[in-house]
């Protein structure tokens, strides 16, 4: 595993500051730490939502320091449209901020790190 890549949920990086040592184990093993712009928003609305502001707001900052950013772009959007059809096709909802983290982790290639099991219904996306 080391000199791996993967792309974070917002569940993995809320489970590091609950201080989860197993996944932070396994952070630290990992050559590039690719967030998508979407979870950062979610991150950043946690820490809006939350009793101490300030706190979380550190805490984020210098856990996004070590992380590569990734914004979504129109070939995500044709991405997160085919990966959208999919699923409703199947009968499958899943949450509209996870289908555009699926689809960035589906254009660049990078396994999802996560413990949100509906990420498993996405066709041609990689689990860590």
């Amino acid at each position: 595993m080391i000199g791996y890549k993967c792309l974070l949920d917002t569940c993995i990086i809320i489970n590091t500051f609950k201080k989860h040592n197993k996944i932070g184990q396994q952070l630290d093993l990992l050559q590039e730490i690719y967030v998508p712009v979407t979870v950062e928003g979610e991150l950043y609305f946690g820490a809006y939502n939350s009793g101490n502001i300030e706190k979380h707001l550190t805490q984020i900052q210098s856990f996004l320091n070590r992380c590569l950013i990734i914004a979504p772009d129109s070939k995500t959007a044709d991405i997160y449209g085919n990966i959208k059809s999919g699923l409703m096709k199947k009968g499958k909802p899943i949450p509209e901020n996870d289908i555009w983290i699926a689809a960035i982790a589906y254009q660049y290639n990078l396994p999802i790190f996560t413990t949100d099991k509906h990420f498993a219904e996405i066709d041609n996306v990689t689990l860590f």
